[in-house]
């Protein structure tokens, strides 16, 4: 499944504009810090609207301003991890998990609560609190939430962000386990170039 992402972006005084075209695995798009790349993901996953251009994932086209297409977030199939993981405070691990589930539509759910825990590893955590968690618990917490809405893709924003050693390889072994054992196409925001080689099939940069 590729992405086909060409468009142009405004935020406040800045343009922003990202032309990539990738296949299969995981993008990885890097630069600059305040370059844009996290609006380029809020872009595809439907929550800025681009001033003109093309979002094509897999051959769906989900943005094209030139044809007037401009799908609604839910009708995008894309799973969205956020830098700042956005974790419901007030519910346990467990309802986190279920609130993308309980969304998405039955046939495209192909993982349930108890294989995703599983999966991630955090079938112990389901009766805590996000602030109980570590920083790498709470990031897969933040996984499993995407993968329970059934995406057809992920997009993932600077997952390995403030992670000690050990949690940055537990996390680095997660996403390496979903492109080789759920298929799913990933596009990543990093600023390492480090984590990047070891992640990434595709690489585009981002220049101001």
């Amino acid at each position: 499944m590729s992405f086909e992402i060409d468009l142009t972006l405004r935020r406040g005084e800045r343009t922003i504009a990202c032309r990539l075209s990738a296949p299969a695995g995981i993008t990885a798009l890097v630069g600059a810090s305040g370059v844009g790349k996290s609006s380029v993901l809020e872009a595809i996953a439907g929550l800025l609207r681009p001033e003109a251009g093309r979002i094509a994932v897999g051959g769906e086209v989900l943005f094209d301003s030139a044809a007037g297409v401009n799908l609604a977030p839910e009708q995008r199939a894309c799973g969205m991890v956020f830098q700042d993981l956005r974790l419901f405070p007030h519910r346990r691990v467990r309802d986190n998990l279920l609130y993308g589930h309980r969304l998405a539509p039955p046939e495209r759910r192909f993982l349930s609560l108890d294989e995703a825990a599983a999966f991630l590893d955090i079938a112990p955590l389901l009766d805590r609190r996000p602030r109980t968690l570590s920083g790498g618990e709470a990031q897969r917490v933040a996984i499993g939430r995407a993968l329970l809405a059934g995406p057809r893709f992920l997009l993932m924003d600077e997952p390995l962000t403030a992670l000690d050693d050990a949690r940055r390889e537990a996390i680095i072994a997660v996403i390496l386990r979903i492109r080789a054992e759920l298929a799913l196409p990933i596009l990543l925001v990093s600023h390492d170039r480090g984590d990047v080689a070891r992640l990434a099939d595709t690489v585009v940069e981002l220049r101001a």
